[in-house]
């Protein structure tokens, strides 16, 4: 059976029980449990009083009424329903100080350390988070004091791991100190109709699923600085069985993305019908002027020593990203964790990019590249259109491997090729592709270099 049919048909049938239980189960109001609709009150307790209470009676639904509520970290219990009325908004905390430190059950590279995150749930089954309402972090107020402090000093908006049978539908997210929602090692996650807004400090992710399986991403609005949809392997266990459809992204840095950690890697992963944009907001605070085009619309990336199997990205519109396509086998080999060396090269092959439209690319050019003795293998790229700006003279391939180098897509500058500049790969088609510059440009549409 066709693994996204397989997908749809479980998380279908577990929205419908989780509807059939809210259906008859009882509402637990916040305000009932001392919340206050005024942001300059705490209402933690209170909304974790709704929650605790909610699970112990079995589940139901615990309900933010219209209003402003202000909290710091909340925990999520297993077969809670989190439903925000229309016009209701949570409101994290500006205080660091009001947030929980909570050490992961899964270890990973980004779960090692204790964090901090406005709603948290671990080893949970069953909940939902759902309504018209808004969950706004108000992240600006935590200013980045190191290179590393994501979920340290600055919180996740939303963060689930080593959970089972989540849904999050239709509510507005916006404003995360960092990353705006982890799931880290989830089975069966369905995201539907969110709206998605974080522009508003450092590592602002839209969306990162890490190490999950049979997930459905669908109809979500993305805005974000840094990365928007993003798929990473932060440990051994692989993203498997995804599905990302009808999404509208912007970001100022990779639009859709699977890297940059790669321990574990990515296995049938789908793709489909989504528009990268630019911002309507051009100012960034984590790239300056320089990702006011955006870095890439599609990264394809393994560089901690994973395997990529059968990806599908097709029917795919983009507008105004500097390098469109970039694919990418490196070695940086970063461990998941301490003492546990990556020894090994990883692998991607079977990669299908069908129907793909370009227009207003910078001139960088796209790539596909591999490593010498590791190639990047069975690519397929049809019915293609690429325009970009062009305008440049001949470039010499770069003679440096950057085989450590965090991977993006401008990491060479101007690649030789306008089009697609292919080092160290095996069988790679391209069928019916267009490349098409606005100026005239003295760069050849291909480059191949150690190509079988």
């Amino acid at each position: 059976m066709n693994y996204e049919l397989c997908i749809n048909r479980t998380l279908s049938s577990f929205l419908l029980a989780m509807a059939t239980a809210t259906a008859t189960a009882n509402d637990y109001n916040i305000r009932d449990y001392g919340a206050q609709n005024d942001t300059t009150v705490l209402s933690t307790e209170a909304i974790q009083r709704a929650i605790d209470d909610c699970s112990a009676h079995g589940g139901g639904r615990v309900l933010v009424p219209t209003g402003s509520y202000k909290m710091g970290s909340i925990i999520l219990r297993s077969y809670v329903n989190l439903h925000l009325e229309s016009g209701a908004t949570l409101y994290g905390s500006t205080r660091v100080d009001d947030y929980r430190k909570m050490k992961s059950s899964y270890v990973s590279l980004r779960t090692q350390t204790t964090t901090i995150q406005l709603i948290y749930a671990d080893s949970v089954e069953g909940v939902v988070i759902d309504g018209h309402g808004t969950i706004d972090g108000r992240g600006a107020a935590f200013p980045k004091l190191s290179w590393n402090d994501e979920g340290i000093t600055r919180p996740h908006l939303l963060r689930f791991i080593n959970s089972r049978d989540i849904a999050i539908r239709d509510v507005t997210l916006r404003n995360s100190g960092c990353w705006m929602q982890h799931y880290l090692a989830c089975d069966r996650v369905r995201i539907e109709g969110i709206k998605v807004f974080n522009r508003n400090n450092f590592n602002n992710d839209a969306l990162d699923i890490d190490g999950c399986h049979d997930v459905i991403v669908s109809n979500m609005l993305a805005d974000s600085d840094d990365d928007a949809i993003t798929l990473k392997s932060t440990s051994p266990r692989l993203c498997e069985n995804v599905t990302i459809q009808n999404c509208i992204v912007s970001s100022h840095c990779n639009a859709i993305k699977l890297g940059t950690e790669t321990n574990g890697g990515f296995r049938n992963i789908r793709i489909s019908g989504c528009i990268v944009k630019p911002s309507a907001d051009q100012r960034s605070q984590f790239f300056g002027d320089k990702g006011k085009r955006g870095t890439s619309a599609i990264s394809l990336e393994i560089v901690d020593g994973g395997v990529m199997e059968n990806i599908h990205v097709s029917d795919i519109l983009v507008e105004g990203t500097e390098s469109p396509i970039f694919i990418r086998l490196g070695n940086r080999a970063r461990p998941y964790a301490e003492g546990i060396p990556v020894e090994r090269v990883g692998s991607m092959r079977g990669l299908y990019l069908r129907n793909i439209t370009v227009s207003g690319a910078g001139r960088t050019g796209c790539s596909i590249t591999g490593l010498p003795g590791h190639c990047v293998e069975d690519v397929r790229l049809s019915d293609i259109t690429i325009r970009q700006r062009g305008g440049c003279a001949k470039v010499a391939v770069p003679d440096d491997e950057k085989e450590q180098e965090y991977p993006e897509a401008t990491m060479w500058g101007l690649l030789p090729a306008k089009g697609f500049f292919v080092r160290h790969a095996r069988n790679v088609v391209f069928r019916n592709v267009e490349i098409v510059t606005d100026e005239p440009d003295e760069r050849p549409e291909y480059v191949q270099v150690d190509v079988e």
